[in-house]
């Protein structure tokens, strides 16, 4: 049976922690990563409701997309909503694990749900993350000791491409030194020139791996003090980031479209708001999931016909719309990210190899209950 540790590492390698915005608070909240699990609950929010939900069900796991921490803490009494919350879930057992702006930016995440839950294509992101930065390693070793260097390199992570490892730029050269009165020489003596026979080796890395490369290096060489720089490479954009921008397969004018948003969503109290022409035609969609006047911008600049996100507030849509930007409508924060649940379910499903039941939450947890039509 897999631990609270397994489940976590297979989300985490889905949904990378280092992904997440630095004022984010992911990860595992509560839970001894020791303990077995048999089943899961995915939910929008860790709130009462599906707190009660996953102790109902049985589940060792809640996984929830809000964290319910986002800033620091002293302490959790049960006599605070949030400390009554950890006080229930750890009574019975349960971890909580939130995945947040990680699971925003991850290729496929929660954007990329919510535009297959509109039926959209050919998708790409609306405001790209730059590729996970990558450095360079230059050094220089006798050509003796080249292909046990490499070795060495490529064992602590560098030189990975795809689905090559090992991967390196060999040149032959001569390197030159004088050792001083006080060094140990692998080659050559002290006070006299050397000229030895050296491969300038050229391997990419992650960034996070600078140290532990460096160590390697310096563990591998023969030299007293190898020579190598490490070059910060220029970063590409990649499959990643905040929303995406599809197509859907014909088009429709903005008041069609929102019967379809209004269609292809969980319903809510607060429902559905547009902003624009009616009779707008509409092809073209950028979408982010949760609250996301923040790249009505970035809408802008795509080109899109309309843009769907939630929590739109009065004066950014009114100037934005002043300004000649698409249409946009609001499908709430709490419905937006609904859809992301069964995708990260479905991938955690596959990673477990079906060893861990898996029950998405359809708990209406958005906070508006009540409207008034007139």
């Amino acid at each position: 049976m897999p631990t609270l540790g397994d489940v976590v590492a297979a989300l985490e390698r889905r949904y990378p922690t280092s992904w997440a915005a630095s004022w984010d608070a992911v990860g595992l909240v509560c839970g001894a990563p020791e303990d077995n699990v048999r089943r899961v609950l995915f939910a929008v929010d860790p709130v009462a409701a599906t707190v009660q939900e996953a102790i109902d069900t049985g589940a060792q796991l809640l996984v929830t997309h809000h964290p319910l921490f986002l800033s620091g803490v002293h302490g959790v009494p049960a006599t605070s909503y949030k400390g009554r919350l950890v006080h229930d879930l750890i009574r019975h057992g349960i971890g909580l694990y939130a995945a947040h702006t990680n699971a925003d930016s991850a290729d496929p995440g929660v954007s990329d749900a919510l535009a297959a839950a509109l039926g959209l294509t050919d998708l790409r992101p609306l405001r790209p993350d730059p590729a996970d930065l990558l450095d360079v390693l230059v050094t220089y070793v006798p050509e003796s000791d080249t292909e046990r260097l490499v070795d060495a390199l490529g064992a602590a992570g560098a030189g990975a491409v795809g689905d090559y490892s090992r991967c390196a730029w060999l040149g032959e050269g001569t390197g030159t030194f004088l050792p001083g009165a006080q060094a140990n020489p692998t080659i050559g003596t002290v006070g006299s020139i050397a000229r030895v026979a050296e491969t300038r080796v050229e391997m990419v890395l992650p960034r996070p791996l600078r140290a532990r490369v460096r160590a390697a290096l310096v563990a591998a060489h023969p030299y007293e003090e190898p020579a190598y720089s490490f070059l910060e490479a220029a970063a590409l954009s990649s499959r990643r980031g905040t929303g995406r921008i599809g197509r859907l397969t014909a088009p429709m004018s903005l008041r069609a479209f929102v019967e379809h948003v209004s269609r292809s969503l969980p319903r809510t109290a607060a429902g559905i708001r547009a902003a624009g022409d009616p009779d707008r035609q509409v092809r073209d969609v950028a979408v982010c999931g949760g609250a996301g006047d923040s790249l009505l911008a970035a809408a802008t600049a795509a080109g899109v016909d309309c843009y769907v996100t939630g929590d739109l507030r009065h004066h950014r849509t009114s100037e934005h719309l002043e300004a000649g930007g698409p249409a946009v409508v609001d499908a709430g924060h709490w419905a937006s990210e609904w859809p992301w649940l069964a995708a990260a379910a479905g991938g955690l499903r596959r990673a477990l190899d079906g060893a861990v039941q898996i029950t998405v939450s359809d708990l209406v947890t958005d906070p508006w209950t009540l409207r008034s039509d007139r």
